[in-house]
């Protein structure tokens, strides 16, 4: 089959699609959103442990700087002085690189969740074709991130310019100051300048967040063939599906014949309809429906009856009630109760007949079905039949 052009793609991507790629790690991603949250993180973090680490980090340098003569002269001792540093020194990072992280790890999943996956990191041969390479590097995509750079650099080099040359005077004052409160104007104006950054990247994230979620849709959008496609994957074949039907349909006719030898009597239209009906005083309040069919299957139901010498009974307007209006293995409504007490008891009757004797008993005549359930329509509910719409 050839492959469907991007033209084609013109609908939405089905809960199916979506599942699929993020199966194979394509999720909605934002460089822009990361770099947002890592540079607030480490914004947020220096500014709320600032003065932790300055203190730390100070002692360390100052404990650093000192001399010792001893250490001149013993190798050992200057190895043990600077790995003692160095632990204190990562000690005091540590809770920083720990926020640091959970930022890193927490970011991407704000867009398109957390995913999990080994498929990214499968190797794929066609990534190693300088076709295709050179395809990927002239793309549209490459060119809207390499604007976006451009556009970000530019901008945030115009905010640091308009910054600094509001604050030329501190700057250009900060040599005449002590180094104490030198250091700490510093710190002030780099806080600011961050905030400042980090205030421009807002409007950069809030232009990149729905390109990325656009770019994401229009990437997983498929043709209406595709779409026919999955459908059929997903339900199954409908040759299949029908030839399975077929079988259903089979056995659950063979089940159904398997119970017409155990029935009281059969009711025929003669020859379009046929209705086998069992009553158990034991089990049933009413007698039940076994097994109905029209045409070839009720022609099936008269001959098994027959073979088995059931009484079979033909009255057309309550033949044609029972096929239409009561289900299989259900009881008869209240509105037939009179007319099937009469065919039944007949039925009974005849059977008894046949093994002790006697005179038989005459078909009963002018059964009297209530008025319009001999015609398919919507059967009333009954308190025997809670299946009924």
């Amino acid at each position: 089959m050839a492959e469907t052009s991007k033209e084609d793609r013109t609908e939405a991507a089905t809960p199916r699609r979506i599942e699929k790629a993020r199966e194979e790690g394509q999720v909605a991603r934002s460089r822009e959103l990361s770099t947002f949250i890592m540079l607030l993180a480490g914004i947020g973090g220096l500014w709320a442990m600032g003065g932790r680490l300055y203190d730390h980090l100070g002692s360390i340098l100052e404990r650093g700087l000192l001399f010792d003569r001893a250490q001149l002269f013993d190798t050992t001792l200057m190895l043990t002085t600077l790995a003692s540093l160095s632990s204190a020194a990562l000690l005091a990072l540590v809770p920083f690189f720990t926020l640091m992280v959970v930022a890193a790890l927490a970011a991407p999943t704000l867009l398109g969740g957390l995913v999990i996956t080994l498929a990214a990191a499968a190797p794929r041969f066609s990534r190693l074709n300088p076709i295709s390479g050179l395809g990927r590097l002239f793309s549209v995509q490459v060119l809207v991130e390499l604007g976006k750079a451009v556009a970000k650099a530019t901008l945030i080099g115009v905010v640091l310019y308009l910054f600094m040359h509001a604050h030329i005077g501190q700057l250009l004052g900060l040599p005449k100051l002590p180094p104490q409160q030198a250091l700490v104007t510093l710190m002030a104006l780099t806080a600011k300048a961050c905030l400042m950054c980090t205030a421009v990247m807002i409007v950069v994230v809030g232009i990149d967040t729905p390109y990325q979620l656009w770019t994401y849709a229009k990437n997983l959008r498929m043709s209406k063939e595709e779409i026919r496609q999955e459908h059929k994957n997903s339900d199954g074949d409908p040759h299949l599906k029908a030839r399975i039907r077929r079988l259903q349909q089979t056995r659950a006719r063979r089940r159904m014949m398997s119970k017409v030898p155990k029935a009281d009597v059969v009711v025929t239209n003669p020859s379009h309809f046929a209705v086998a009906l069992s009553y158990r005083k034991e089990k049933d309040g009413a007698p039940r429906v076994v097994a109905k069919g029209a045409d070839a299957v009720a022609l099936r139901i008269r001959e098994i009856a027959a073979e088995h010498r059931l009484p079979i009974l033909e009255a057309p307007p309550l033949a044609r009630a029972l096929y239409f209006h009561v289900d299989l293995d259900r009881q008869i409504p209240t509105e037939l109760y009179t007319v099937v007490a009469e065919v039944v008891a007949w039925a009974i009757r005849l059977k008894r007949v046949a093994v002790h004797g006697g005179p038989v008993p005459p078909m009963p005549a002018n059964l009297n079905v209530p008025e319009g359930m001999d015609q398919p329509g919507r059967k009333r509910p009954t308190p025997e039949d809670p299946q009924t719409p």
